[in-house]
């Protein structure tokens, strides 16, 4: 046997597929699920401190630990044709057709009969798409520079302090939100494993109970619109050095809660793992269903302002957004949110390669190329797939 069909048979043989991993999905629903809650606790705050306190402190967190997620699956995002492509079919396209249809629903509640269709001006909660894919896209250089991390954070520190900048693509929120994103570049599986020990699960549980504690202090005394990182210092009414004060601040804050976060993420599989996949569909559509729920009139009865209502609220948040993330809403919205466009693209050396690899073969002894191409799209953080996830994050 000559070496040239040694090596031909090796590359032919079966291998084993990874599956995603649970860890990762679970926590992805989870956080989605807080993200609804959240929206749902919004028009519930006025005369409920404990209900203001909760959702402090949801969003000191929530945001933060989807944002890190996304920066570690865009590791591997290097500009090559081929991811950017996915960029553009996994974020662009989605943020195109989102920022129209809540645009039109919008105007349709006559919440804003005037407004315009514009992609300069995120609205609602598209912001998040639009600032992925700036973030993706200067991932290379977070990858060249020495301190990416504390250049991050300075970036983020000037934006509070530049209420110049504007709202063109939510920038502000994009810089002041970037050093999470970082973060999650720099972080690696071993990170991860370290926030789930025994220990740290019971350790974070009085974390998080003085954190809701120093939340329900906090409510009368501080502006909890910190934790959004949409205005800088002067919009927010405070003097200038306030704004990078509270970035390192809430920075702070929001890391240890995100680890208590994740510490108590379980790692196995469960009955909603499988809704991890579809997180992109559950976060872009649930927003239809919490801007109706105030055209429609959902929080006028007055049970709804007391503890019934926050428990039926917090509920429905809940049940709305794990039916978005269901496998069957995943496929009737796929062409929106996962478009293939593989028409919209040229063909170059790396999406043949990459085309054949996932053609399928035949059954047989020869067969496993497509288990190879999948064994490593599924490894943590590499591969064109967890780009793919990193944008449903």
């Amino acid at each position: 046997m000559t070496r040239a069909t040694g090596t031909k048979e090796q590359d032919a043989a079966p291998r084993p597929v990874r599956q995603r991993d649970a860890f990762f999905d679970n926590a992805k629903y989870l956080a989605i699920v807080l993200v609804a809650v959240g929206h749902a606790w919004e028009p519930l705050r006025q005369g409920s401190r404990t209900v203001t306190a909760l959702y402090m402190l949801v969003y000191a967190f929530h945001m933060p630990a989807f944002i890190i997620v996304s920066g570690y699956f865009s590791r591997t995002f290097d500009g090559s044709p081929a991811r950017l492509g996915r960029l553009l079919t996994g974020v662009v396209v989605p943020y195109v057709v989102f920022e129209t249809a809540y645009t039109l629903f919008t105007r349709w509640t006559s919440q804003d009969p005037g407004r315009p269709v514009t992609l300069l001006d995120p609205l609602y909660l598209t912001w998040f798409l639009a600032a992925l894919f700036v973030w993706r896209l200067t991932t290379p250089l977070w990858r060249l520079v020495r301190w990416p991390l504390p250049l991050a954070l300075a970036v983020a520190m000037l934006a509070t302090s530049a209420p110049s900048i504007g709202q063109d693509l939510d920038l502000q929120r994009t810089l002041q939100f970037l050093p999470y994103f970082v973060l999650g570049l720099l972080l690696r599986p071993e990170h991860f494993r370290l926030v789930r020990r025994r220990e740290v699960r019971i350790l974070a549980v009085p974390v998080a109970a003085c954190a809701l504690a120093v939340a329900y202090w906090a409510v009368p005394r501080m502006d909890y619109a910190w934790f959004f990182h949409a205005d800088s210092a002067p919009e927010l009414g405070v003097p200038l050095w306030y704004g990078p004060v509270m970035t390192l601040a809430a920075f702070g804050c929001s890391l240890v809660l995100v680890g208590c976060f994740l510490a108590w993420v379980p790692g196995r599989r469960t009955w909603f793992t499988v809704l991890g996949a579809g997180t992109l569909c559950g976060y872009l559509l649930h927003g239809f269903v919490a801007q109706a729920a105030k055209y429609w009139g959902w929080y006028e009865p007055a049970w709804v302002r007391g503890p019934a209502g926050v428990v039926a609220a917090t509920l429905v948040a809940g049940v709305v957004v794990t039916a978005l993330c269901t496998p069957s809403v995943r496929r009737v919205f796929r062409p929106v949110t996962e478009p293939g466009m593989v028409w919209a693209f040229r063909a170059t050396a790396a999406t043949k390669a990459g085309a054949r690899r996932a053609a399928p073969r035949p059954r047989g002894p020869h067969a496993g190329g497509t288990a190879h191409f999948c064994a490593r799209e599924h490894r943590h953080g590499e591969g064109p797939q967890r780009g793919r996830e990193a944008e449903e994050g």
